[in-house]
């Protein structure tokens, strides 16, 4: 029988699945690696740590497997920017992680030139550091000699799938898809081509560029010497589109929200570009057999990663499953609000220079107050999302949920209540590595087609909201007023 692995390689760990014929998984491996804080904002990943990361979990994934692997897929961790040598393959500077705010100030500079409007139209993306654009333009300008090498074809830039698919195949495949080229702020999602105008607006030379693929189509064969087998490559997507797709979102309409180490929230909406009036991002959710579906999406930088701060600095909890108990016998907090602004906040504010705050304490206020709080903000950035996606035209009846999060029941019931409408967990919340291994599948031709991939969906639990409509506009107004003052606007 024939197997397919899936890559996802992530913010804070890579991870392999190994899936049978029927899309089932058989074994997976994971593995964290380090994030590199230089200055307040700056968030980096050393490449060469997450390419070892990738190579450890393949093998511990396929250690004793004698079936052959039909197909790869990988995911990645978006915008997330990394720049190497075509001819050693050695990085040039770290990775800079869609995180990072260092460019704050060009996006700034560039938005009181006018640029804006450009970025927008042609990329449904807003002009802000989280996209690759301006990290790649500061590796170019702030690293010595390296433009020069750009600019005369020696340098190949890419987000994390680029660098893993030139990895994976020594060197012969410069290559990404489209879900990813639209996250970098150089691309035009209407045409499906690079922007020679917006190249021109952040100074990126057209050499450095991989070419851009459809999801599931011909990424090149790994290599033994890379990850011990010998392999055809034929899915990609960026993380979120991939969870959209392990979420059975192929369909207009269908809206997931991923519990990752940030929260990212996609409506499928066909083959319509929405012109969000809220902040929120029109992106390509898939590109299969040359035929686009686009999503809108809204995103918050810090989620899981807020509960990752509970554990490592704030040294608070041991580990993230202590959330749900404690945040259970705690109940719904009040007067306590974490705003975990850590690198700004995302949609629907795309404010870079919020920083994150807790508000409202007293003498009474403890661990429990802080972690349950912490919680009830991821929810509360969730509810603004999804407002300012009705406010678009797209209202969400349910919403299907997925990542590490997700395994805290008492999150998933305050989020329904919070967003007055159901919530979804499906029987697998590993939404985002499925989805490589579905587009993958597809083009292997081990999943017939994409109605297969909708049958295959389950949903393990339904969460129904319970909160009188009296307490949630209390709670909504608390979360505004903590945001206003974290922005300064009081």
């Amino acid at each position: 029988m024939s197997r397919i692995l899936a890559i996802d390689q992530g913010t804070s760990s890579s991870r392999a699945v190994l899936y049978d014929s029927e899309v089932r998984p058989l074994a997976s491996a994971q593995q964290e690696f380090p994030q590199i804080y230089p200055r307040p904002g700056w968030v980096e990943h050393d490449p060469e740590a997450i390419w070892q990361s990738v190579r450890d979990v393949v093998a511990e994934c396929l250690a004793g497997t004698r079936e052959p692997i039909a197909a790869i897929g990988i995911t990645n961790q978006r915008e997330t920017t990394v720049a190497w040598d075509r001819a050693t393959g050695e990085c040039v500077y770290n990775a800079i992680v869609w995180q990072d705010r260092r460019t704050a100030n060009d996006c700034e500079r560039l938005r009181a030139e006018g640029a804006e409007p450009l970025v927008a139209e042609r990329t449904g993306l807003r002009l802000d550091p989280y996209f690759s654009a301006t990290k790649l333009a500061w590796i170019l300008d702030n690293v010595a000699g390296v433009r020069e090498r750009a600019e005369a074809g020696q340098l190949a830039f890419g987000t994390v799938d680029s660098f893993l698919l030139w990895r994976l195949t020594g060197g012969d495949v410069h290559a990404t898809d489209a879900t990813n080229a639209s996250r970098t702020m150089l691309f035009n999602i209407h045409t499906q081509a690079w922007d020679e105008e917006l190249l021109q607006l952040f100074g990126i030379p057209a050499a450095v560029l991989p070419d851009v693929r459809d999801c599931a189509a011909d990424f090149g064969v790994s290599r033994e010497d890379a990850i011990g087998i010998a392999a055809p490559i034929l899915g990609v997507a960026g993380d979120q589109q991939a969870a959209l797709i392990g979420q059975a979102g192929l369909e207009t309409g269908v809206t997931k929200s991923t519990y990752g180490t940030g929260c990212f929230v996609i409506a499928n909406t066909g083959d319509e570009a929405l012109a969000s009036g809220n902040q929120l991002l029109a992106t390509v959710a898939s590109r299969l057999d040359g035929e686009v579906s686009y999503g809108l999406e809204g995103s918050v930088f810090v989620a899981g990663s807020a509960v990752q701060w509970l554990r490592d600095e704030l040294q608070i909890i041991e580990s993230a499953p202590e959330t749900e108990p404690i945040a259970a016998g705690t109940g719904v907090v009040e007067d306590v609000h974490v705003v975990p602004a850590f690198a700004g906040l995302g949609a629907p504010w795309w404010d870079a220079h919020a920083r994150g705050a807790i508000l409202g304490l007293t003498r009474g206020s403890g661990r429990d107050e802080i972690v349950t709080a912490t919680l009830q903000a991821i929810a509360y950035q969730t509810h603004d999302l999804v407002v300012a996606m009705t406010d678009d035209g797209v209202a969400p009846s349910v919403l299907r949920v997925d990542g590490g999060m997700v395994a805290n029941a008492w999150f998933l019931q305050f989020l329904a209540d919070i967003l007055a409408i159901p919530v979804e967990r499906p029987d697998n919340v590993e939404s985002t590595v499925l989805g490589a291994a579905f587009l993958a599948g597809l083009a292997a031709g081990v999943v017939e087609s994409t109605d297969v991939i909708a049958k295959l969906w389950r949903r393990e639990r339904l969460f129904e909201p319970a909160m009188e409509d009296d307490r949630r506009e209390s709670l909504l107004a608390g979360w505004a007023a903590a945001v206003a003052r974290v922005r300064g606007r009081t």
